[in-house]
């Protein structure tokens, strides 16, 4: 195992409505090869990310060679997936895959600011593969519950900073702090799509039980 693969961060389970709106990224020190985090609004880092949705359009929208743009899309959103000659195999799945199809990607995240100021977050596919729906559902399942944690943390956090115990110090959160600084959703909208992504399996269960 190379090094690369001992040090690789852990790739975060997050929705769209939340990952879209990751517009701040950062490092933790000086140093060139050191990684680049995007700032999750609920108070966490993410270097790397872990996606499942249904891929909904390919298109080749590279000038001098192949640059392959994909949208992904989950029960809160759209994910925007880019891959060109430094990602050979995500965009050959990406040129090879007809969709609409369930997908999973692991990829970092980018951001990109248009000449309007606006900030776009996308991600840099390490890997992309064609799953089935059981592998798509139990993907929303435990996104909603890593992000439910991650809320639980935040707001936990963010009462302590407001009334802490007597005689106590209050804990730090740099995350959330940072988060809170620099974003103005609340982090109870991500609960609202929580429950929204569960609800939609819900119904696709029902749909199934009666067809």
């Amino acid at each position: 195992m190379s090094q690369a693969e001992l040090t690789r961060e852990v790739a975060r389970r997050v929705f769209a409505s939340e990952f879209n709106d990751s517009t701040y990224s950062f490092k933790e020190s000086d140093d060139e090869r050191a990684p680049n985090y995007a700032l999750l609004p609920t108070g966490d880092r993410a270097n790397r990310v872990f996606i499942v949705g249904t891929l909904t359009e390919t298109e080749d929208v590279g000038e001098d060679s192949e640059y392959w743009r994909g949208r992904v899309v989950d029960p809160t959103g759209t994910f925007f997936v880019y891959a060109g000659q430094y990602q050979p195999e995500a965009a050959a799945t990406l040129r090879d895959t007809e969709p609409p199809a369930y997908v999973s990607v692991v990829g970092k995240p980018r951001t990109y600011e248009t000449e309007d100021g606006t900030v776009n977050v996308s991600v840099r596919p390490e890997n992309i593969a064609v799953v089935d729906d059981d592998t798509r559902d139990r993907w929303v399942v435990e996104t909603a519950e890593r992000t439910l944690e991650r809320i639980e943390a935040f707001q936990e956090w963010e009462s302590e900073q407001e009334a802490p115990e007597s005689g106590s110090t209050a804990p730090t959160n740099e995350y959330a702090e940072m988060a809170r600084d620099r974003y103005d959703s609340p982090v109870e909208n991500y609960r609202r799509d929580v429950i929204q992504a569960l609800e939609s399996l819900e119904e696709v269960e029902d749909a199934e039980a009666t067809a």
